[in-house]
């Protein structure tokens, strides 16, 4: 983590700034084109296969990904200008950006194979194949999110000259809190010591029924309720930014700081929620 930082080792030389900075923008690109041309496919089959798993079709869980995962590229994407143009042409950005889009990609690619077998993804150690495609698949979901930690730190600590304090403070807070928030939720998410192996906890063990859109259950607590809010920090507090920015720029700094802390509680509020096995709505 100390070399990701070191200015002697990881910046590029001035007259490769463009190129450096186009290469890893590129990525970035290319990692989001995949995601979104997965869905494509992953769409017909969902009206074509009638296959279920959960009570739910076997593509619903697919696209939930490739959308999902689409936006966390692109929100780096989006950030990365906020970074000092040495520093975002250099070496360690592009391995951030690298390292997020394979294991991004890998996730969704095994996600949408799995469907595609009829099989499930996650909490499948069935065959030896499958236990082991779950835990590298873990390995990958852990990298994926230390990447975007990295990207906002970087933001945090070196920004670009003039970058609006609204955006600069929520993008790199919103990598940063979003990033060990989704570490520790997925943690508690795919251990399955509550409750044994799902993101159930009570109530009936079906994705029959769940919330309109998210399939949350509504019979008792589900631990992907908090996982999803923690994630979604990454896009809220450079949101709230750009608000701030737009409309109280004075307000910039207490203004992200109150965001940061309400999304932590919602964070925390509704992982209580689950765990005593109540359900979101």
């Amino acid at each position: 983590m100390t070399m990701l930082f070191n200015d002697s080792v990881m910046l590029a030389p001035a007259p490769d700034l463009a190129a450096a900075e186009q290469r890893t923008r590129r990525v970035l690109i290319v990692g989001i084109g995949l995601s979104v041309a997965l869905a494509f496919p992953s769409l017909i089959a969902l009206g074509l296969d009638d296959r279920l798993i959960n009570g739910i079709s076997v593509w619903s869980k697919p696209l939930k990904f490739q959308a999902s995962l689409a936006i966390m590229l692109a929100t780096m994407l989006i950030l990365l200008p906020l970074i000092e143009a040495r520093t975002r042409a250099g070496l360690g950005v592009f391995l951030a950006s690298l390292m997020a889009a394979i294991t991004a990609n890998g996730e969704v690619f095994y996600i949408t194979l799995q469907a595609a077998r009829g099989r499930a993804s996650h909490f499948n150690d069935s065959t030896a194949f499958e236990a082991m495609a779950y835990s590298v698949m873990g390995v990958g979901a852990a990298l994926l999110v230390l990447s975007s930690l990295v990207i906002g730190v970087y933001i945090l600590m070196r920004p670009r000259a003039g970058a609006p304090a609204g955006l600069r403070l929520g993008g790199g807070w919103g990598l940063v809190l979003g990033s060990v928030a989704t570490l520790i939720t997925a943690f508690a998410l795919g251990g399955g010591q509550i409750d044994g192996p799902g993101h159930w906890v009570g109530g009936i063990k079906t994705d029959i029924g769940g919330l309109p859109l998210f399939g949350w259950s509504r019979t008792g607590g589900d631990l992907r309720v908090p996982h999803f809010f923690a994630t979604h920090i990454m896009q809220a507090l450079p949101i709230l930014g750009l608000g701030l920015d737009r409309f109280a720029p004075r307000f910039a700094r207490p203004g992200i700081a109150l965001g940061a802390v309400l999304s932590i509680a919602v964070v925390i509020g509704t992982f209580m929620q689950a765990v005593q096995g109540r359900p979101f709505l």
